[in-house]
Formats: structure tokens, C-alpha cells, sequence
């Protein structure tokens, strides 16, 4: 039997595969976190059923839409089933239309345990939106300042290991947050995207009352983070971190030249879009010593004289923040900022007598219309 269930009963489920049944095009620029694409049309398939719904109308679109996804219909449904490995299934297309409710159809028949997003896709959008349209967020943000190099994005995984609730924006973005920002990693999602990895990050730690991040500006690369996010930003606790610009020096040397040809292409790249605020002779000279493998020098140059003024941060303990902790031996900091946090008054906090996440920010989705395979 098919149940149908809203965005935040969906998302409550464990245990789950969660399928999303639209083009591997949709699917690319952005689906719920955690879930496959399996799709019932690809990229052409679907644009040809869309053509034929506004040409000929919606019988004529089902007919193309029936004839195009019987043929491959059991192979389709083995690779459902390798998928699941007997988990039960959660299926969604655009907004709740003909695509999940064949697929779900289909699968009920042949014995799976299945669950319909109403209102798909388009409905899950409006529960991120309306998680991150609220004027404050319902847990508090620790915030992890220092200079560059000082290991703020190694903390985070560390802590985050250990069981905190971390957003990692950086990480989410792949991304930076500098002109250094994409050398060696993978392309950024979308903005819808990046904003489903931050609802599902900030849900998972209203259990505990508070979230740890990073200091970030608006943008990191070419996505902004949300509103809401930066002003729990402004209102929450200030963790300094500080280290010698010796272990700051080799910890980008370590993070920035592990790649092909010690990605000196790329920095020198990175590096040439300093020319406005260097100069181009400068900047000419830090290339030339990058081509040489000078790494040290060109990283002590460029934060002394360029990051390090820029941010502003402080290299030692100040009373401007909550705690400050010296990150030389990363694993002794790890285990004081972690004591520190899970003290706080926030920690572990849950109103009503359960993690108020789900329940607080869900919104009903009704179904939306469902006309033809390639509309839902």
C-alpha cells in the first residue's frame, strides 16, 4: 500500500532510500540531500513529452510518456531494488505529479514498502525556504574566528567527528571563500542545493541546541549564504583560534599544493587576480617563486602583508572573545573547544520535552497536480 506523506514526514523517516524519479538534468541542479535519481525519463525523453503536452495535450503526452518507460520498465526496477537493499522507499518527481505516482504504482505491485512526497520536489523547496525565511533560527551558533591557516575548517571535521552538530559551509559550498577558494576541489552545487545541505545540517543539530560554524561573508564563491544564518552568526558565541605563522604557513602549504604539479597552474591563477590590490610587479615575482616551488615564501608573503590585514583577527588571546584556544597541538584544541561547547547553557537543550526541529518548522504540502510523466 502506498502512503502519501509531506516533506517533513518524509524527512523525519530513517531507514529509508529516498528516489527521486525526475531527469538526471533535474536532478543535477539540485533534489533532496540524501537522495538517488532513478529516473522514469531522461533529459530528451522528458522534453519530448513536455513538447507533446503543449502541442497535442495531456492524453496524447501520457500515451508518449507510457510508450517511452514500458520497454525498460523491469530493468528500472532491479535497479530500484539494488538500491533499497530492503529498505523502504521514498519517492518524489517535480511537484507530486504522474512520474512518482507511476513509480510508486509500479513498485507497490512488485511488493516494495512505499512512501509518496505530496507536492515533490517544488514542496520541499517551500519547506527550505520557509526553514530559512524565519527571522531567527532555534538553536545557537558558536562561531570559529581566526586567521587564516590557524586550522578552523580541521577543528570543524574534527569536531563533527566527535559527534557535534557542524555546519560546514565551506565544505557544503566547496568552496573556500577565497580567490584560493576552488584549487582542488570538485564544482559547487547550485544555490537551491547548497540550501538543502544547510537545512538538513541545521535540523539535525536543533537536538543539541546549537551549531557550530565557521565566520563566513555572504558569499563563498558564486553562492550566498542565508540571511537567517548570518544573523545567528552575529548573535552567537566568538571562538578564537590563533597559532604561529610558521604552522599557519604549513598548513595551507599542505592543504594547497596537494594536487597535480602541485597545482602551481592553479595558484598561480588564484594568484594573478591579486594583481589589483598587490600590483602586477609583485604579483609577477610571488608567480615566479611559485613556478620554483617556493611555496613557503609566497604563503608568509601573502598573509602578512595581504590576508592578515584583510580579516584582522587577532594572533593571541583577546577578551573580545568567548574562548580562545591555540591550535599548535590540534588535538588538544579539538578536546577544549569541544568541553567548552558541549558546557554551554544551550547544549543538549530540547523545548517541550523533544528536539522541536521537525516538528517546528513543518509545513503540510499539499499534492500538486499531476498530468502527464514528464510534468510531475
Amino acid at each position: 500500500m502506498i502512503k502519501e506523506i509531506n516533506v517533513a514526514e518524509a524527512l523525519s523517516l530513517t531507514d529509508v532510500l529516498v528516489v527521486d524519479v525526475r531527469s538526471e538534468g533535474e536532478y543535477s541542479e539540485a533534489t533532496i540531500p540524501g537522495a538517488v535519481n532513478v529516473p522514469l525519463l531522461d533529459n530528451v525523453e522528458r522534453a519530448l513529452v513536455g513538447t507533446v503536452y503543449k502541442e497535442k495535450g495531456p492524453a496524447e503526452a501520457r500515451k508518449l510518456g507510457l510508450e517511452l518507460v514500458s520497454p525498460r520498465l523491469p530493468r528500472w526496477v532491479e535497479a530500484v531494488e539494488r538500491l533499497a537493499r530492503g529498505r523502504r522507499l521514498v519517492l518524489f518527481c517535480w511537484r507530486g505529479g504522474l512520474r512518482s505516482q507511476f513509480a510508486a504504482a509500479i513498485l507497490d505491485v512488485m511488493g516494495f514498502a512505499v512512501y509518496r512526497i505530496l507536492g515533490g520536489y517544488k514542496a520541499y523547496r517551500r519547506f527550505v525556504n520557509s526553514y530559512l525565511g524565519v527571522e531567527e533560527l532555534p538553536v545557537k551558533a558558536v562561531v570559529i574566528h581566526g586567521l587564516t591557516g590557524v586550522g578552523k575548517t580541521t577543528l570543524l571535521r574534527r569536531l563533527a567527528e566527535q559527534g557535534l552538530p557542524v555546519l560546514d559551509l565551506e565544505g557544503l559550498a566547496r568552496h573556500r571563500g577565497s580567490v584560493y577558494g576552488k584549487i582542488g576541489l570538485p564544482p559547487s552545487p547550485s544555490q537551491k542545493m547548497f540550501e538543502g545541505l544547510i537545512v538538513r545540517a541545521l535540523m539535525a543539530a536543533e537536538e543539541k541546541g546549537v551549531f557550530v560554524v565557521e565566520c563566513e561573508s555572504r558569499r563563498l564563491g558564486n553562492l550566498l549564504v542565508p540571511a537567517v544564518v548570518l544573523r545567528a552568526m552575529e548573535k552567537g558565541y566568538r571562538v578564537l583560534l590563533y597559532d604561529s605563522l610558521e604552522n599557519r604557513v604549513r598548513r595551507i602549504r599542505q592543504e594547497y599544493t596537494s594536487g597535480p604539479q602541485q597545482n602551481i597552474p592553479a595558484l598561480q591563477e588564484a594568484t594573478s587576480a591579486l594583481a589589483k590590490y598587490l600590483g602586477a610587479r609583485r604579483v609577477a615575482e610571488l608567480n615566479q617563486l611559485l613556478a620554483g616551488g617556493k611555496f613557503d615564501q609566497v604563503f608568509s608573503y601573502l598573509l602578512t602583508k595581504y590576508y592578515d590585514p584583510l580579516y584582522g583577527y587577532p594572533g593571541e588571546p583577546s577578551p573580545d572573545y568567548d574562548l580562545c584556544v591555540n591550535t599548535a597541538d590540534m588535538d588538544e584544541a579539538v578536546n577544549r573547544v569541544r568541553e567548552w561547547i558541549t558546557g554551554l547553557p544551550e547544549y543538549g537543550r530540547v523545548e517541550g520535552g523533544e528536539p522541536d526541529g521537525y516538528r517546528k518548522h513543518a509545513t503540510g504540502s499539499p499534492p500538486g497536480p499531476g498530468v502527464v510523466p514528464g510534468a510531475g
